[in-house]
């Protein structure tokens, strides 16, 4: 007497595969969900302050969080007497170097914001995290340069709001990518406190 036919161990090693794939598909890390706490529900994010020598540079970039929030959606944006959280900040300064030169003129620059944020818990009162130092930053070329700092595709430049602190147009724009960048890796700060 047999006790295994050769089409019950063929039936067997093909359930064995089937279970290992499900298990493999299952087990992967990728989830769309917060990390954040589940009673965190709703933030308020507040306008940010700017302690820098320029101007036009916190509007910018308090309607990028707000944007990213509202966009994203495990966050409704509230006012501070419905909100969960606070988002505040300050920004601290806006830095220009230049990368590289030809005949003493600068030809590229890398363009530096940084912000001081913090976040509460509005029930509690408790300060969840605080980073004394976020930097957002992005590289350009000037008109000495002759060169495009276009450098954007799709519509990603359709949703920077516009900086006018700077008399060229390169400067302008490199700015609001700078916010850009700082506003997402707050706002991933926020929904990834991990």
């Amino acid at each position: 007497m047999r006790l295994f036919s050769t089409r019950n161990v063929h039936a067997c090693a093909s359930l064995l595969l089937i279970t290992a794939v499900m298990l493999c598909v299952s087990s992967c890390g990728y989830t769309t969900q917060s990390s954040l706490a589940p009673m965190y529900q709703s933030i308020s994010v507040s306008p940010m302050y700017d302690t820098s020598a320029h101007y036009d540079l916190q509007a910018p970039l308090t309607n990028a969080l707000v944007r990213k929030f509202v966009t994203d959606s495990r966050l409704k944006v509230a006012t501070p007497e419905e909100a969960d959280l606070l988002l505040e900040g300050v920004i601290l300064d806006m830095d220009r170097k230049g990368l590289s030169t030809v005949q003493d003129e600068v030809t590229q620059s890398l363009l530096v914001v940084t912000a001081s944020v913090r976040l509460t818990d509005l029930n509690t009162g408790e300060v969840l995290w605080e980073e004394p130092v976020m930097a957002g930053e992005t590289s350009f070329y000037t008109r000495a340069a002759g060169v495009s700092s276009d450098r954007l595709r799709g519509n990603t430049e359709v949703y920077l709001t516009a900086v006018r602190s700077f008399a060229s147009e390169q400067e302008n724009k490199a700015a609001s990518e700078a916010l850009e960048q700082l506003a997402s890796d707050i706002f991933y700060r926020v929904v990834e406190p991990w």
